[in-house]
């Protein structure tokens, strides 16, 4: 594997002119992230997330002279930045405080073995966790079975993929959608999902070596049935990486793995990039399709049916194949200050999260209103966010931050 193409990206966007404290953390995070990265973990490992502990005396990290320099022409002087603190430097911790995102592409990382093997990410909530306020959380659903979709994929649901992602536990599978974007009519590469898919929330920090391949195993063949299956079979529109994503600060100061904590606010939105660089066609025009987002949809005539896309990982699922749900949404309150959540009934399991959720919008025409969020550990329903204000922000800051690129 080679290092190729290094990305960074600050996650709250400000100008190159304007030096702050937070600009500066960003780029020394983003460079001590580099450095790390490029001497650091072996292809057994590099999966995981760093101990939260300082490096040992072995582990200590060099910075190159050159780099050093090319900060100093920033202003940014590392043996005088914060008193030299940076030789302590904890990567969990720098790019938590910096709020950075750091996903340098590595080629060719996500081979089909690798993305087979990935598993969903914990997002489990109990019942007891249900505040079940009156009037406000609705009768748990019935159980709606998941339905395959049938192949191939792109002919159906073509704006359908799934997320790769790195973290604590190992590799890590969520699903998205690609949706259009304002500010490149016709050419996005906005892929939307789960703020669980891209950042650990509370406790942690955003994940590593990100990734979405859209219209993935396009002609569903089980694990059984793909034995050695090339890179074109499992990803025939190519591996797309994010070179930039946000969720809300909701989810970063409150989100967690269970009980359902921050999911009101669980969404996501990555700027992707071809693994191979520019082929001159954005993501939308590859695949050609994306959703339009519609935000506080709960405001248009009552929404009679949602439709949950994703590819549930967890037993009796493989990962392997794309389902659908279709149902009319319910109320679910997780806590009373919080926004309502949408719920469906539906046997999709995990690795399902960040799939689209899809209705008529105030036009008629289809629409993204939310995405899978969380689930009961029993599965029978599932739940995603009402996509408010904080949702739209995102969506537009991501939006403008690309226009014309």
């Amino acid at each position: 594997m080679r290092l190729n193409r290094p990305t960074f990206a600050a996650r709250r966007g400000r100008s190159a002119g304007r030096r702050t404290p937070a600009f500066a953390a960003a780029v020394v995070a983003a460079a001590l992230a580099l450095t790390a990265t490029a001497c650091g973990p072996s292809e057994d490992t590099a999966g995981g997330t760093p101990s939260a502990s300082a490096p040992s005396a072995d582990d200590k990290i060099t910075i190159p002279d050159d780099l050093k320099d090319r900060l100093k022409e920033h202003g940014i002087d590392l043996d005088k930045w914060k008193n030299g603190e940076w030789k302590n430097w904890d990567k969990e911790t720098w790019l938590r405080e910096a709020k950075d995102y750091v996903n340098p592409i590595i080629e060719d990382l996500w081979d089909p073995d690798r993305m087979r093997d990935a598993e969903q990410p914990d997002q489990p909530v109990e019942e007891e966790d249900i505040s079940g306020d009156e009037g406000v959380t609705d009768p748990t659903p019935q159980p709606v079975e998941a339905q395959a979709v049938k192949a191939p994929y792109h002919d159906n649901v073509a704006e359908a993929g799934k997320v790769f992602f790195d973290g604590p536990q190992g590799s890590m599978v969520c699903s998205a959608t690609v949706v259009k974007d304002p500010a490149n009519p016709g050419k996005s590469n906005l892929v939307w999902t789960a703020g669980h898919c891209v950042h650990a929330g509370k406790e942690g920090g955003w994940f590593r070596n990100i990734a979405f391949v859209p219209s993935y195993n396009n002609d569903a063949k089980s694990a059984a049935e793909q034995r050695k299956p090339t890179k074109e079979e499992i990803a025939p529109f190519g591996v797309w990486w994010g070179d930039w994503a946000q969720t809300s600060e909701q989810w970063i100061s409150q989100g967690a793995a269970t009980g359902g904590q921050g999911a009101p606010y669980d969404f996501a939105v990555i700027h992707v990039t071809p693994e191979k660089g520019s082929t001159g066609k954005s993501l939308e025009e590859t695949v050609g399709s994306a959703l339009p987002v519609e935000f506080n949809a709960s405001a248009a005539p009552k929404i009679s049916s949602m439709t949950a896309t994703g590819y549930p990982a967890a037993p009796p699922f493989d990962g392997e194949r794309m389902f659908q749900c279709e149902d009319r949404p319910g109320r679910l309150s997780l806590k009373a200050d919080q926004p309502t959540m949408y719920r469906i009934g539906c046997t999709m399991t995990g690795g399902s999260s960040g799939g689209g959720w899809v209705a008529a919008g105030k036009d008629g025409k289809p629409a993204l209103v939310s995405n899978t969020s969380i689930g009961p550990v029993t599965a029978g329903w599932l739940a995603g966010p009402r996509l408010g204000p904080e949702a739209k922000g995102i969506y537009d800051a991501v939006s403008e931050k690309f226009a014309g690129r």
